[in-house]
């Protein structure tokens, strides 16, 4: 399971790349969820044709196929970063100090390996369907209207790149967490324990009815 956890962050160069790169990963995340809304508009314009005028989008499942390197792959470093994908939670939580820090940085090394490993696969895939040559670009193509392949293919390697750059910082400030012994390194996810999750979600909800009850005794409300 993946709990909630904290980045923390300072002035040190490790964690000005960090916020840098998270940038990087936020917009590549909007991207994902534009894809997921773009899907859904599709489906609307599809079923209300096909209800409304007995015709659907042509080409809707060639374009979902389109979109979902887009979908899959374009947050996986947004949630790398924040400590979001499924590992054993329970077992890593149990560890502290240094030994903490070398069990992170033994698995988010073997997760790089595996990630160069498909970054090597998936650019080789995407360079037999791309050709300056072919029409589009394009080796391949979909079934139905015929949309070049080779953009979604391109999504999977650059997609893995960014996560590769955010493992390779991920193992730098595990280093140095493993050097220094500190308890509260920079630039990597911190497991949030029950109580510190229960803090931040009463903060927030504080927060909220702050806003609200700002918002409230503004002159303009009170004139409305």
């Amino acid at each position: 399971m993946a709990s909630a956890s904290s980045v923390l962050a300072d002035d040190s160069l490790v964690s000005r790349l960090d916020r840098r790169l998270f940038r990087v990963e936020g917009w590549l995340a909007l991207v994902s969820g534009l894809a997921v809304f773009s899907l859904m508009l599709l489906a609307v314009v599809s079923v209300g044709g096909r209800n409304f005028f007995g015709q659907p989008l042509p080409g809707y499942v060639d374009w979902i196929e389109q979109a979902m390197p887009l979908i899959a792959l374009s947050g996986i470093a947004f949630v790398q970063r924040l400590g979001g994908h499924i590992r054993m939670d329970i077992v890593v939580g149990m560890l502290k100090g240094r030994a903490l820090w070398v069990t992170e940085f033994v698995t988010t090394f073997l997760v790089l390996l595996l990630v160069i490993v498909l970054i090597y696969g998936s650019w080789a895939h995407f360079q037999r369907s791309f050709d300056f040559a072919a029409p589009l670009w394009s080796r391949d193509s979909s079934i139905d209207i015929a949309l070049p392949l080779w953009p979604a293919k391109l999504v999977v390697p650059v997609a893995l790149f960014i996560l590769g750059l955010r493992l390779v910082l991920q193992l730098f400030a595990y280093g140095r967490a493993i050097a220094s012994g500190t308890a509260s390194p920079v630039a990597v996810p911190l497991i949030e324990d029950a109580a510190t999750q229960a803090s931040r979600e009463a903060e927030s909800v504080h927060d909220a009815r702050v806003d609200e009850e700002t918002v409230r005794d503004t002159p303009q409300s009170r004139d409305i």
